[in-house]
């Protein structure tokens, strides 16, 4: 029906018991059905809302660059959101500290937020800035506004250089409901930290990436 059919990305499926009645077939045919296109990328399923078509799985270079997720996309013109879930002065924990070389001021500006594109959920993000060098941004509107283009424009931040690691995971039960994904979905978990002139670390974050709608792209050499 998807191939023989016009149907747009992201359009919604017929429900399981349309399909059921159109293909004159069983509820649990419908639901294997649907779970192998949803292992072969075809389609994705929204908890509570259906199944939709997939769209086509985008590279993004994002990891080997210093402009960041939101960058990447604005250079592509495609229109990113921000759902902001937490911005706060916190107290780092021992993991964070140690990647951004904190002893005895351990103050960060934890930042957690979902970025959309095209109004889909694609990555999830739980950040923390070190305060000092970044005083204030804790109260700074970052709903419609990029992190980096942010701490570059109001404090001078200029990413020169990252260093990042890549697991893969399964979706938690709340990871999944942020992203709009089934529990257990697979991501792609990204540690990374950032340094800005003169080799000082400001930003660590763990992203988790929807592996269903890109592919994370790499060039060497």
């Amino acid at each position: 029906m998807i191939t023989t059919t016009p149907l747009v990305e992201h359009a919604r499926l017929p429900s399981e018991a349309e399909l059921c009645a159109r293909f004159n077939v069983s509820r649990t045919v419908v639901r294997e059905a649907l779970n192998q296109l949803v292992f072969e990328r075809v389609i994705y399923k929204l908890q509570g809302k259906g199944a939709f078509v997939a769209s086509r799985r985008e590279d993004q270079d994002f990891l080997g660059s210093n402009i960041g997720f939101s960058g990447e996309w604005r250079e592509r013109n495609r229109p990113v959101s921000r759902r902001i879930l937490r911005q706060e002065i916190e107290q780092a924990d021992e993991r964070a500290a140690h990647f951004l070389r904190l002893t005895t001021d351990r103050t960060v500006i934890g930042l957690d937020r979902v970025l959309n594109v095209d109004g889909v959920p694609r990555i999830l993000v739980y950040t923390k800035v070190v305060a000092a060098i970044a005083p204030g941004l804790e109260r700074i509107q970052l709903e419609n506004r990029s992190l980096y283009e942010t701490l570059f424009r109001k404090f001078g931040l200029k990413m020169r250089r990252a260093e990042r690691w890549l697991a893969a995971v399964n979706a938690s039960a709340q990871q999944a409901q942020l992203l709009g994904v089934a529990p257990e979905t697979p991501l792609i978990a990204i540690e990374s930290i950032s340094f800005a002139t003169h080799e000082e670390p400001v930003e660590y974050y763990i992203a988790y990436y929807r592996t269903d709608t890109g592919r994370l792209h790499f060039s060497v050499g």
